[in-house]
C-alpha cells in the first residue's frame, strides 16, 4: 500500500517537471533568435552608419543625408558657386558662376567628415561642415579677391577717410589734434576675413572700418615725445670761423611727424636767421675795407670777388639737419659773381677777407704790387684803360679767373671796333674782359698815358716784367682795383 503512494507521489511529482523544462527551453530558443534579429538588425545599421552620413548633414551648405562618402563628393563636385559678395546685407559683387573644384584627392577628407559625424544609432541632429578643396580655386582665390580689392577701393573714394590724432607743434606749443571717425572700409581687414570664409555661394563680410588713432594711443605719445625732444635740441652752426648756436625752441614754431615718425619744420623763422647771418658776415656786393701799398685805408667795392650764403639751400640744409636731430653743421652753399655764380673768399678771413695774397691796381698811380703772404714779390708801372673814352679800369675786388701763356685778344674798342691780338701772357680778372697782359706794340709809358692812350680797359704791363707778373698771380688770387 505504501509502495503504491510512495509510486503515485514520485509520479505526480516528475510529470509537472518535465512540462516546466520543455517551455524554458523553448523561450530560451526564441530570445536567442530574437538577439540574433536584433544584431542582425544592429549590425546592419552599424555598417549602414559607418559608410552613409546622418540626416540633417551638410558639407559647404551642400545636403548631403545619407549619402556614402562618394556620393557626397560627387554632388559636391557638381555643385555650382554663385560667388556673390556681400557686406552687411549690400551685394557688393555679383560673382560669375563657378563650379567646386573638388577632385577625387579629396575624398579621404570627405570620408573623415564622415567618420566624425558617425553615431551608433541614425542621428536627425543637423550638423554643418566646411571643407576646402586641395585644388586652389583660382577664381575665387584671386580674380574674386582682386575685384573685391577694386571694389572697396573704389567705393571708399565716395566715402569719408578717419581723422588720426597727431601731436603736432602750432606756435611753439605742442598740442594734440583730436581724431575723427570715418565711413571707409578697412581693405586689408577685409580682405583677410575674405580668405577666411567658409567655400559656400553668399560671402558674406561683416564690415570694417578703417579706425583713426586715438589721442590716447602710444603712437601720438611716440610723436609728442619726439617733438618735445626736438625742441630741446640746438646745432652749432659753422660759417668760416664763426659758430652760432641754433636753437630750435628758438628757430622752429611749426612742425609735424609723418606716419613713419620724420619730423618736417616750417623752415620761415630758420630762413631769418640764415638771412641775418648772411647779411652779417658775406662780402658779396660789400665795400672791402683796404690798406693800400702807402698804408692809407680805403673802401672798395666787392664785384667778381667775395661771396654769399645761398639762403634758401642753407635754409634747407639746417632744416634737414634739425629734422634729423644732428648736433653740427658748416656751410656749404657758397654763391658769388664768378663765372657759374661761384663765390671766392669764403675761406680768407684775415686783411678783411681779402687776405695776404693779392694784386693791388692804383689808377691814380699807374702802378701795380703783387703781394705773397703779406710779403711784396712783384711792383712795376703799368697802363691801364682809356679814361678820355670811357674805357676805364673797373674799380672793385676782382679775381684772376684763370691764366693763358701765350693768347689771342680778340674783341672791341672804342674807335677799333673789331681787333685780334696775340700776347705772350694773359691773366684776365672780369668778367667783361679785362686782365693782365704784355703790349709789345705799346711805346707811350708815361704815368698819365691811360689819360688819352690808355689801353681797352685792360691792365697793360711791359714785356720785360709780364712774366715776372704772371708767375707771381695765381687763379682766384683777389685784385684791387682802385
Amino acid at each position: 500500500m505504501m509502495e503504491n503512494v510512495i509510486e503515485q507521489s514520485v509520479g505526480e511529482v516528475y510529470k509537472p517537471r518535465h512540462k516546466k523544462t520543455k517551455w524554458y527551453k523553448s523561450w530560451k530558443v526564441i530570445t536567442t533568435i530574437i538577439i540574433i534579429i536584433i544584431a542582425l538588425i544592429v549590425a546592419i545599421m552599424s555598417y549602414y552608419q559607418m559608410y552613409h552620413f546622418n540626416q540633417n548633414i551638410t558639407i559647404n551648405n551642400v545636403n548631403v543625408s545619407g549619402m556614402s562618402a562618394e556620393e557626397a563628393l560627387n554632388k559636391l563636385q557638381a555643385t555650382e558657386l554663385d560667388n556673390d559678395v556681400y557686406i552687411g546685407q549690400e551685394r557688393i559683387i555679383d560673382g560669375k558662376n563657378t563650379q567646386m573644384v573638388f577632385t577625387k584627392e579629396d575624398l579621404p577628407q570627405v570620408k573623415k567628415l564622415l567618420k566624425s559625424q558617425w553615431t551608433f544609432f541614425p542621428s536627425t541632429k543637423e550638423m554643418k561642415y566646411s571643407l576646402l578643396p586641395s585644388k586652389s580655386d583660382q577664381y575665387r582665390n584671386e580674380t574674386l579677391k582682386a575685384e573685391v580689392e577694386e571694389k572697396l577701393l573704389l567705393m571708399n573714394k565716395n566715402l569719408t577717410a578717419p581723422k588720426d590724432a597727431k601731436a603736432i607743434l602750432e606756435q611753439g606749443k605742442i598740442t594734440i589734434s583730436k581724431s575723427v571717425d570715418g565711413t571707409q572700409y578697412d581693405v586689408p581687414k577685409l580682405l583677410e576675413e575674405f580668405e577666411k570664409q567658409e567655400y559656400i555661394s553668399e560671402i558674406k563680410l561683416n564690415p570694417v572700418f578703417k579706425q583713426p588713432i586715438k589721442e590716447d594711443s602710444q603712437i601720438v605719445m611716440n610723436e609728442e615725445r619726439k617733438l618735445q625732444e626736438l625742441l630741446e635740441n640746438s646745432v652749432d652752426y659753422k660759417v668760416q670761423d664763426k659758430v652760432y648756436s641754433l636753437k630750435a625752441s628758438d628757430l622752429i614754431k611749426n612742425a609735424s611727424i609723418s606716419k613713419d615718425m620724420k619730423i618736417t619744420i616750417d623752415p620761415s623763422h630758420i630762413k631769418n636767421k640764415i638771412s641775418e647771418i648772411n647779411i652779417s658776415q658775406s662780402t658779396l656786393g660789400k665795400n672791402f675795407t683796404f690798406k693800400t701799398h702807402s698804408g692809407s685805408v680805403i673802401s672798395v667795392k666787392g664785384q667778381g670777388y667775395g661771396w654769399a650764403l645761398d639762403v634758401d639751400k642753407e635754409t634747407a640744409l639746417i632744416q634737414g639737419i634739425f629734422e634729423k636731430g644732428e648736433k653740427s653743421i658748416a656751410a656749404s652753399n657758397i654763391i658769388g659773381n664768378g663765372w657759374s655764380n661761384e663765390g671766392y673768399g669764403y675761406e680768407t678771413i684775415t686783411n678783411n677777407g681779402i687776405g695776404e695774397t693779392y694784386a693791388e691796381v692804383s689808377i691814380k698811380e699807374q702802378r701795380i704790387w703783387i703781394y705773397k703772404e703779406g710779403k711784396l714779390v712783384v711792383t712795376t708801372n703799368v697802363v691801364t684803360g682809356k679814361h678820355s673814352t670811357q674805357e676805364d679800369t673797373s674799380p672793385g675786388v676782382w679775381y684772376i679767373l684763370y691764366k693763358r701763356s701765350p693768347y689771342t685778344l680778340s674783341g672791341s674798342s672804342a674807335g677799333n671796333p673789331n681787333y685780334s691780338i696775340e700776347v705772350d701772357y694773359w691773366a684776365p680778372f672780369t668778367n667783361s674782359g679785362q686782365g693782365f697782359h704784355d703790349a709789345s706794340w705799346r711805346s707811350n709809358w708815361a704815368s698819365n698815358a691811360y689819360l688819352t692812350a690808355g689801353s681797352g680797359g685792360c691792365v697793360n704791363v711791359s714785356p720785360s716784367v709780364m712774366k715776372s707778373v704772371y708767375d707771381n698771380l695765381s687763379i682766384y688770387d683777389p685784385v684791387v682795383v682802385y
